[in-house]
């Protein structure tokens, strides 16, 4: 639907990175990505519209990364990001808010304007995680605390006492 990646596809990936980032002594980021009241759209507008959505996020989202960065959709409105070769969380967390202010603009669906916000919870490899599973479960804790914390917002994860 949106010609991004899918889940084996962004998992592949995600070995590559964190092979390289270990061999050049990097951080990667990765980021879980969760349209906020997206069920809302396909409700009122019809799941055409809510297709024509997720094309269009995921454009934007693409337009927003460097090269080398990958965004990948792992269902439903859940996208997942790759971010190699960071110098810390600071990188991540300047990415983050760019999508954040990007999806603040509206999005022209069927003659409808929608603005759509993004929460987003951030893990760094290796501060957060050595390997996908741990990463990708520790973003999954940020974004549902960047929910919780009231949405269009992005959380970094945050080790539990």
């Amino acid at each position: 639907l949106t010609g991004l990646p899918n889940r084996k596809l962004f998992s592949d990936r995600l070995g590559i990175a964190l092979t390289q980032a270990r061999r050049n002594k990097k951080d990667v980021g990765i980021a879980m990505l969760d349209l906020d009241n997206f069920k809302g759209v396909n409700d009122t507008l019809g799941h055409a519209a809510g297709d024509l959505l997720l094309k269009e996020v995921a454009e934007r989202l693409s337009a927003t990364l460097r090269r080398g960065d990958t965004v990948a959709r792992i269902g439903g409105d859940e996208f997942v990001l790759i971010l190699p070769e960071l110098k810390g969380a600071e990188d991540a967390i300047q990415v983050a808010r760019k999508i954040v202010d990007g999806f603040r603009k509206p999005f022209l669906i069927e003659a409808h304007h929608l603005v759509v916000t993004m929460s987003i919870g951030i893990a760094v490899y290796p501060d957060d995680g050595t390997d996908e599973d741990v990463l990708l479960k520790n973003a999954d804790i940020a974004m549902y605390q960047a929910k919780q914390a009231g949405r269009d917002q992005y959380q970094i994860y945050k080790q539990q006492a």
